[in-house]
């Protein structure tokens, strides 16, 4: 089958979309498909205002109804909302295309907590892209739920995975700091809540991985705090297996890999009991969960590692891909006829 992909997040980025995405394309290539993928890597790019890291694409739907025609995919899934998003929906529509999409982050909770703007507006303009959708996919059954009760339809269930061999316990000791060591790896942006974790009084050492727009401020506000950068790969695995516990402070992430990474890498997570933690390690033994995060914390030193790891083995890349396959829709067929 010949997949479309269409995503406003792609390499260099670094975030859990980036990598659902890297994962699934090549677990569909590895079992024959041909993926084609539409990135801003494709176009011209401005930089995404608060977020200049991050590039955006400038696209219209015209230029993406000449990829669709010259391409003629079997399938064609748009991954985001931003700018290659929004003309791949305008191109599909144009030429009667059906598509599925997915939603992976809660946009709308994250735009409130940067601008005044309601959630119910941003909630409506993402009712509207997705509308057309044969499918939306969501990565959990709470966020399928929180997404139905707003008006979303035709939602459908993509979960996620994680690199067991890539994130061990076994990957080399990194962190020579006071323990018990407490990592976090996660964009730092505001919607993060990073601050209620570094804020936190707790014994040993604290270290944060990744880059973002609130990086100068967090380290000026938490000097003892160790930043340690952006970090991928086998660097990446190295910081988890050095670390005691993994801190997931983030009050709206609909998912968060890292909390898979990091029970792989024998880490057991402390978070609060939101949607998010509660449906990737939610009535699992591998995590503390409490509103009180720093009762969590200390509470997740005396989870067993080999009890982290034996979770973390549960969940892999090709259960998830299965499913991703399973929720794409003929491009050939109208939306409405594929929902039905």
């Amino acid at each position: 089958m010949k997949i479309l992909i269409a995503t406003d997040a792609w390499e260099p980025q670094v975030n859990g979309v980036v990598r659902t995405l890297q994962a699934t394309i090549d677990d569909l290539r590895q079992r024959g498909h041909v993926v084609k993928m539409v990135t801003p890597r494709d176009f011209q790019t401005f930089a995404m205002p608060t977020y200049p890291d991050i590039r955006l694409a400038m696209v219209t739907a015209g230029t993406l109804r000449a990829v669709l025609v010259a391409e003629q995919p079997d399938a064609i899934h748009i991954a985001t909302e931003g700018p290659i998003g929004w003309a791949m929906r305008g191109a599909c529509l144009a030429l009667g295309r059906c598509f599925t999409t997915s939603y992976h982050t809660r946009f709308p909770e994250y735009v409130s907590a940067r601008v005044p703007v309601p959630e119910w507006m941003t909630y409506a303009m993402l009712r509207h892209f997705h509308a057309p959708a044969a499918r939306v996919m969501v990565s959990t059954h709470s966020m399928r739920a929180d997404l139905k009760a707003h008006g979303f339809t035709h939602l459908a269930h993509w979960p996620r995975g994680v690199d067991t061999a890539l994130f061990h316990p076994d990957q080399p000791r990194v962190l020579d700091l006071p323990r018990p060591i407490f990592l976090t790896v996660s964009r730092l942006a505001p919607e993060k809540n990073l601050q209620a974790f570094l804020g936190l009084d707790l014994p040993g050492s604290k270290v944060v991985v990744g880059d973002g727009p609130q990086a100068d401020a967090l380290k000026a506000r938490f000097p003892h705090v160790h930043f340690a950068g952006l970090k991928q790969g086998r660097d990446l695995a190295a910081l988890y297996a050095s670390a005691d516990a993994f801190v997931f402070p983030s009050l709206t992430d609909t998912y968060g890999i890292v909390l898979l990474e990091a029970a792989a890498s024998g880490l057991p997570v402390a978070a609060f009991p939101v949607p998010g933690p509660l449906d990737v390690v939610g009535g699992s033994d591998v995590a503390c969960l409490d509103f009180d995060l720093r009762r969590a914390c200390l509470a997740a030193l005396a989870v067993p590692r080999p009890r982290c790891r034996a979770f973390a083995m549960t969940r892999s890349w090709p259960a998830a891909t299965d499913a991703f396959v399973a929720n794409l829709a003929p491009a050939t067929a109208t939306a409405a006829a594929s929902a039905a």
